[in-house]
């Protein structure tokens, strides 16, 4: 079903123009304000969700980290008191010598060769007792190091929770007043909206292609690519849904990181990231697999599959879906594989 909808999916994205039967709404200019209300709310919901989804990962991150150092401390209290029992010993044995230990006793002795040994096991039991203090303040040092490193964990773990919950409150509300203007229209109407929308992408995808943009790419996938790419358009048709990771829905981001592990290469989960962090590249060196991050705030991501076309989940009330590279606003391109060779 995926390969079926990429081709016939790569077949409109060729062809000249789209022929449309729908009647016209009673009131085109009205209509063209419910788009571009909706596309705000949308867009502002994407970026919301993207506010969420690295919120989510930091908090992971963090929860992660409060384990590793709680491992710490317990591994850092135990060798603690195993040096405080070593140094309670040390300290008994001195005390049952008259403030002696048992090396300095000897010292005493009249035998000059008996003289010497037990000055060299006295220096022996200095080093040793100076390196047990020494290992002693050591431990207790990154014990503190450890529960300060646990505080700061546990704040930032509680301000990331706090981020979520306002994306969420911030996501839910977006949707919610883009939803309520779509349920105030007619069927007629809701059917010219989204013919409105398909013309739309179809303008900026049109204008894209006279660029010569698509004239200068002829790059192939590398094989991680090709991987990714199959996961990605085998999942055409699931809906969108925010902050979804699969299997059975996705955000954009969910979309693009989810088949790229796929593949074998993770990457960031966010759009934001996946534009900050991965290896950026020239439209004109792009090849499939790459992923195109689009708006001034990089809160949509698709992948190029080639022919001039992506794979994507583009908002809520749609589905994974083939689109025009060129049909949204192009911020740039980044590599997930940088060091993958074309296959």
């Amino acid at each position: 079903m995926a390969t079926m909808a990429l081709l016939c999916a790569t077949a409109i994205l060729a062809a000249p123009g789209t022929a449309h039967a729908k009647p016209a709404p009673k009131d085109p200019k009205s209509l063209e304000q419910v788009r571009k209300e909706m596309d705000a709310l949308y867009h502002d919901a994407s970026v919301a969700t993207d506010k969420y989804n690295l919120a989510e990962e930091k908090a992971d991150q963090q929860s992660d980290e409060i384990v590793r150092l709680a491992k710490a401390i317990v591994k850092g209290q135990e060798k603690l008191d195993r040096l405080k029992r070593r140094a309670g010993a040390a300290a008994r044995a001195q005390y049952r010598g008259g403030g002696l230990p048992p090396q300095a006793q000897l010292m005493l002795s009249d035998d000059p060769q008996q003289f010497l040994d037990n000055a060299g096991r006295m220096r022996q039991e200095q080093q040793a007792t100076k390196g047990l203090l020494g290992e002693l303040g050591r431990t207790q040092q990154d014990l503190r190091v450890y529960a300060d490193d646990a505080s700061a964990q546990w704040r930032k773990l509680e301000a990331n929770r706090k981020a979520k919950a306002e994306a969420k409150k911030k996501i839910k509300a977006k949707i919610k007043a883009a939803e309520k203007l779509e349920s105030e229209l007619e069927k007629e109407e809701l059917d010219r909206l989204l013919e409105m929308e398909q013309d739309a992408e179809f303008e900026r995808q049109t204008a894209w292609l006279d660029s010569g943009a698509l004239k200068e790419i002829d790059g192939r996938a590398s094989g991680r690519g090709k991987k990714a790419i199959k996961y990605a358009t085998a999942q055409i048709g699931k809906p969108y849904e925010w902050g979804a990771e699969g299997p059975r829905s996705y955000d954009c981001s969910g979309l693009t990181s989810e088949a790229w592990i796929a593949a074998g290469r993770t990457i960031p989960r966010t759009s934001q990231e996946q534009w900050k962090q991965l290896p950026r590249i020239e439209i004109k060196d792009m090849r499939p697999g790459d992923l195109i991050i689009y708006h001034k705030d990089a809160s949509h991501v698709g992948m190029y599959i080639g022919n001039g076309a992506i794979v994507h989940a583009p908002r809520p009330g749609r589905d994974v879906t083939i689109a025009g590279a060129g049909s949204m606003g192009i911020l740039g391109v980044v590599r997930p594989d940088k060091q993958g060779s074309p296959s």
